[in-house]
């Protein structure tokens, strides 16, 4: 690990000799990001006090070089081009935008973070589907309770399966109380959402879920569940859905 200070100059004799301070350091610096080069600043990688990135690259920081000597950062490097962008002259992204806001959090650039939140893409992420998702009680813990569902009936096939009850309000829930009794007696394993206090519909919460399952890189799709699951109840069929996860 070493020192963001640059080694002392040789003393010129036609100078006087300088003020004691803290040493200096180039301000023209070559970068390696996760494998990926850039040259910058110094001032622009201080641009904005209190910042990480800020942090990092102060007199007493330390930090990594690599065998070149350019200043490490052990973080993706494809999209640091757009926080230097953003730094340099208040440029914001048009590509990539959940990609940039993912570094752009983690270097605390707290302006572009904000910038970025009032962007479509991550508005309707973050204040919409997240606030939503929020609110379906036992929604992460139900995700992957799908996952390993799946995974355990994936032994020697092309694709599994995984039941899934889907209710919004306590009305629906007592429409389809029979049949996960049913399904209970049968040994049969049902993971169910809801009911839940916000505006999406049941198509609404599917969607978030397919999404989710599909961004830790599974195929994945889903449809009505067949009704001779339910008989003699096929009432309660809305409520239930399959979702298959494809593995091959």
């Amino acid at each position: 690990m070493m020192s963001l200070t640059s080694m002392p100059r040789s003393l010129r004799p036609a100078r006087a000799a300088s003020p004691a301070g803290p040493p200096t350091i180039s301000p023209v610096v070559e970068l390696n990001v996760g494998g990926e080069f850039y040259t910058t600043t110094i001032g622009t990688l201080r641009k904005l006090p209190g910042s990480k990135l800020a942090e990092m690259f102060s007199c007493s920081a330390k930090v990594f070089k690599d065998a070149e000597g350019r200043f490490f950062i052990d973080r993706p490097g494809t999209y640091f081009g757009h926080i230097l962008d953003y730094l340099r002259s208040g440029q914001l992204p048009t590509q990539h935008i959940p990609e940039v806001y993912r570094e752009a959090q983690f270097y605390e650039i707290k302006s572009l973070v904000k910038l970025l939140e009032d962007t479509p893409q991550i508005f309707g992420e973050q204040v919409a589907r997240k606030q939503f998702l929020l609110r379906v009680p036992g929604y992460s813990e139900n995700l992957e309770l799908m996952v390993r569902l799946a995974r355990a009936e994936a032994v020697a096939a092309r694709c599994s399966s995984v039941l899934v009850c889907a209710v919004r309000t306590e009305e629906d829930a007592a429409h389809c109380a029979e049949s996960l009794r049913v399904l209970e007696a049968d040994k049969r394993l049902v993971v169910k959402f809801g009911p839940w206090k916000a505006a999406p519909v049941i198509r609404d919460l599917l969607d978030s879920v397919r999404m989710d399952i599909e961004a830790q890189g599974y195929q994945v799709a889903y449809d009505y569940c067949s009704k001779k699951t339910f008989q003699p109840k096929p009432v309660a069929c809305e409520y239930f859905y399959t979702f298959i996860f494809t593995w091959w």
